[in-house]
């Protein structure tokens, strides 16, 4: 076969074996480069840099391939884009979501409000992000299930992330009977905060009558703690909690009500 046959247009045969080459080969050193910088940045950057830096230099990788295939192949892109203007201004209006997306998908890149592996809410949405593409978000729920979030929708939306401080408090409101001395109770509860290594003490615990109820008197609870042992510690404090109140005579209140008759 003479390489110099014309295929279409200006493309010869010599034209269409180099483009491909160039694809292949550019294809291959992407992937070494990304390998390569994934290996000996990973213990210089934390992951969410790292993915950022290598999503990075994949795509402008990706475009320079592509420019230069369209190149191999006769394709001037000044030529392309004036051809498919028309096609352009269509599509354009189609994809003011995906432009939208990406632009939301830069500036949360700049301002990263939530990092992967953080458990947030996003728009009533909540679990641990995943991932965080270009385009869009994704969460994990706490039950297991997928959720991808357009990125236009994320940057929009209020995000609470629960784990971005170092301490975070919990709180309970614990209702005692009337007669029992809720002073006494304040004080069982302040001597088994001080005795567990996970409250912290700055800031320190507030424990204080917050009402009186109608069956009880109300005393609110309040107590920081690491972040990586907030959830734990939040759900076995409350027993430990009632169970040293009953061992000392005070209970747990229940809604009462007393009935006056007359004769």
């Amino acid at each position: 076969m003479n390489l110099e046959t014309v295929i279409y247009g200006k493309l010869t045969v010599i034209n269409l074996i180099y483009a491909i080459a160039v694809l292949i080969i550019g294809l291959l050193l992407t992937h070494l480069i990304t390998a390569y910088l994934k290996r000996n940045l990973k213990t210089k950057l934390n992951k969410d840099k790292l993915d950022l830096v290598i999503k990075g230099v994949y795509y402008l990788l990706i475009t320079v391939i592509i420019t230069w295939v369209l190149s191999a192949l006769g394709i001037k892109l000044s030529g392309l884009l004036v051809a498919g203007g028309f096609l352009g201004i269509i599509i354009g209006f189609a994809s003011q979501s995906i432009v939208g997306n990406l632009v939301s998908g830069f500036f949360l890149t700049i301002e990263r409000p939530m990092k992967i592996g953080n458990s947030v809410n996003i728009a009533g949405e909540i679990g641990i992000v995943e991932d965080i593409n270009i385009i869009s978000t994704k969460l994990r729920t706490w039950d297991g299930l997928d959720i991808r979030i357009p990125n236009e929708k994320v940057f929009t939306s209020s995000i609470t992330n629960y784990v971005s401080n170092i301490a975070r408090r919990f709180e309970y409101v614990l209702g005692i009977r009337y007669e029992d001395d809720a002073a006494k109770a304040i004080q069982i509860i302040n001597e088994l905060l001080d005795k567990e290594p996970f409250v912290l003490k700055n800031p320190a615990p507030l424990i204080f009558v917050s009402k009186l109820d109608e069956s009880s008197v109300n005393i609110s609870v309040k107590i920081w703690a690491p972040i990586s042992e907030w959830y734990g510690l939040s759900m076995r404090l409350l027993w430990e909690i009632k169970v040293l109140l009953e061992e000392n005579d005070i209970k747990i209140a229940f809604p009462q009500r007393v009935n006056h008759t007359k004769n």
